[in-house]
């Protein structure tokens, strides 16, 4: 830490790696020439390394070129902190961890709701599809969609999401109303491609009790948003999961097909290290989460 020189003397090194003269460098500091001449002098002897080639214009040395990013990157991350610090003036900030389209299609709808409640906590949304490993992440709490097992994790039951045809009023217009089951073997399929947590279509007919191993497939998609998107547009039907169209549904751009019931085996969870549970933030967060699970599982029967 002796080698660590007064923050004016780095301001002035990091601006002046973006200047070619003293005389602009001083201009954006507000200082005069000799003064940044004199700082620059004054940092190359403390670190004992020169930093500047000097003649008509300025240029970097090898090592003031490898120094200048590292410099610029703490200003930076200072200026953010101290900006994001003084934004909150007193809330607390919760990151939040869940998959990208729970946190699109069913969070953040009723992020605003929680706001009006706690208007002192300030959520930061953090989206990845993989396993959350608390150690390796700033994250505060996850939502997770599986089957319960997460050990060492303080987890809790949310609600558990229906799975059902859903279909555009343009396709169904092209094609019919179906009337039974059976009669979506006829129509294009959307499915929701790779390993998943969630039933396909062949599970569906199953259930139902139909036996079939040829299925009139339209396109497949790596993503539960593409496809809930390919059938906004008419391109197939889609088994989706409630809790992923609950939008589209109350305004009329998907119809929901037959009234099956078919529970999804796998729910969603919230997750967080033993003994956060009950940090007063987090514990605001859990009571309003509970209270918007209950009445999405009661939506969802």
């Amino acid at each position: 830490m002796r080698d660590l020189p007064p923050t004016a003397t780095l301001r002035a090194f990091e601006v002046a790696t973006r200047h070619t003269t003293f005389t602009s460098a001083a201009a954006e500091l507000f200082i005069t020439q000799s003064a940044v001449s004199h700082q620059l002098k004054n940092l190359e002897e403390i670190w004992g390394l020169q930093l500047f080639q000097r003649g008509k214009t300025l240029s970097l040395t090898p090592a003031g070129a490898a120094l200048a990013p590292l410099v610029r990157e703490f200003f930076s991350k200072l200026e953010t902190t101290l900006a994001d610090l003084r934004e909150q003036k007193g809330r607390v900030r919760l990151r939040v961890n869940t998959t990208y389209s729970f946190a699109l299609k069913w969070l953040l709808p009723r992020l605003p709701g929680l706001a009006r409640l706690h208007p002192e906590i300030l959520v930061t949304l953090e989206s990845t599809d993989k396993a959350i490993n608390f150690a390796s992440t700033e994250s505060d709490v996850a939502i997770r969609f599986g089957h319960g097992n997460y050990p060492a994790l303080h987890t809790e039951f949310m609600f558990r999401e229906q799975l059902f045809p859903v279909a555009s009023p343009a396709l169904l217009q092209r094609y019919g109303t179906p009337s039974e089951p059976a009669e979506l073997l006829r129509y294009p399929l959307l499915t929701r491609d790779g390993a998943d947590l969630v039933p396909k279509w062949d599970v569906w007919f199953k259930l139902v009790g139909i036996n079939t191993e040829v299925l009139h497939e339209s396109v497949r998609f790596a993503d539960t948003n593409m496809t809930i998107e390919a059938a906004l547009l008419g391109q197939g039907i889609a088994l989706a999961r409630s809790g992923h169209v609950e939008k589209e549904i109350g305004e009329g751009t998907l119809v929901r097909l037959f009234e099956v019931p078919f529970p999804s085996p796998a729910a969603y969870y919230f997750v967080c290290p033993q003994g956060t549970e009950t940090q007063p933030h987090i514990v605001k967060f859990r009571n309003w989460l509970q209270t918007e699970s209950l009445q999405a599982q009661c939506n969802y029967r």
